[in-house]
């Protein structure tokens, strides 16, 4: 656990709890989210907020506003508000899409405000003057090296992928990559859009189109939950392995529990908002050069590394 927060709890290499007071020039950042519409979203929201507080204890001329929008349009609406309404010297961004929110952001950064970009990437990168985001070519490649390694003499698998991104054509790449040259043959891959319900009803559809599968890549923890609930629904036990992916406290508890249908998970993490906005307060309060890009690794999360990454009071 305190490996996982360690990165949001830096400021220029500098615990922000043993920061001097003297850190008080008035700096305003907005934070804008997607609102908490599935699991990872409603961690990103707790760290955020959780990350806000803390940074405000430390630096006492620091505000910061987090803003949660359920929508591209309602999140591109709320970035115009925020620049309109008030001095915003920051933003620290995780947008709904790549597509429809670059212009909005762009024309906050024409006003001058600093832009950190957080895991979905905008269409003119040049924008951004931080990026922070998980490894997803990691999460794809760390999860098809497990498969390798559990199923040496091959199997039947199928895939269910999140929503058709940037993202997830990484994931996809990187395990597909990692498991070239092996006995191990993608029956099917669907989109199931990182929800629950859509991973219960591609699921469904797999068990009623093959009658034998060996292992199911969800890719995502919200999708393995739905899996999970198809499976058991249906009674099928051809299935030995079913991996998701991102780190949801539910699937790290499954994993410390040495549950035999998942038995390891793959981090992505939420909190990754907090690192972007430790980031971006370091421009302002550390004296640090902070422009650039931050990827935090997806290691393999297994039973003896489990109660590192495991956070019982995350809504995730």
């Amino acid at each position: 656990m305190k490996a996982r927060w360690l990165a949001a709890a830096l400021v220029g290499g500098v615990l922000v709890g043993t920061l001097p007071a003297a850190a008080q020039q008035k700096v305003t950042i907005a934070v804008s989210v997607p609102s908490a519409d599935h699991g990872w979203t409603g961690g990103l929201l707790y760290a955020a907020k959780k990350e806000a507080t803390l940074l405000e204890k430390a630096y006492p001329g620091l505000r910061v506003i987090v803003k949660p929008s359920p929508g591209a349009a309602d999140q591109a609406s709320a970035l115009e508000d925020l620049i309109a309404g008030q001095q915003v010297d920051a933003l620290v961004v995780l947008p709904q899409n790549s597509a429809e929110l670059t212009a909005p952001i762009k024309r906050v950064k024409d006003k001058g405000v600093f832009v950190t970009v957080v895991d979905r990437g905008l269409t003119d990168p040049t924008i951004q003057d931080v990026y922070v985001a998980g490894n997803n070519p990691a999460l794809g490649r760390v999860s098809g090296e497990y498969f390798k390694q559990r199923f040496p003499d091959g199997a039947d698998i199928v895939v269910l992928r999140g929503i058709p991104t940037v993202i997830d054509n990484e994931r996809v790449d990187g395990f597909k990559k990692a498991i070239e040259g092996t006995k191990i043959k993608i029956l099917d891959s669907q989109y199931a859009n990182w929800s629950r319900d859509d991973g219960f009803k591609v699921m469904q559809d797999f068990l009623a189109k093959y009658k034998h599968i060996d292992a199911v890549w969800a890719q995502d923890d919200d999708i393995a939950l739905g899996v999970l609930a198809a499976i058991g629904q249906a009674k099928r036990d051809d299935i030995k392995l079913v991996l998701g992916g991102a780190g949801m406290k539910d699937m790290i508890k499954k994993v410390m529990d040495g549950d035999k249908l998942m038995p390891v998970d793959v981090l992505y993490p939420y909190n990754m908002i907090a690192t972007a906005m430790a980031v971006t307060a370091a421009r302002y309060y550390g004296d640090a050069a902070v422009r650039g890009t931050y990827i935090l690794d997806s290691p393999l999360i297994t039973k003896e590394n489990a109660k590192e990454f495991y956070d019982p009071s995350s809504p995730f």
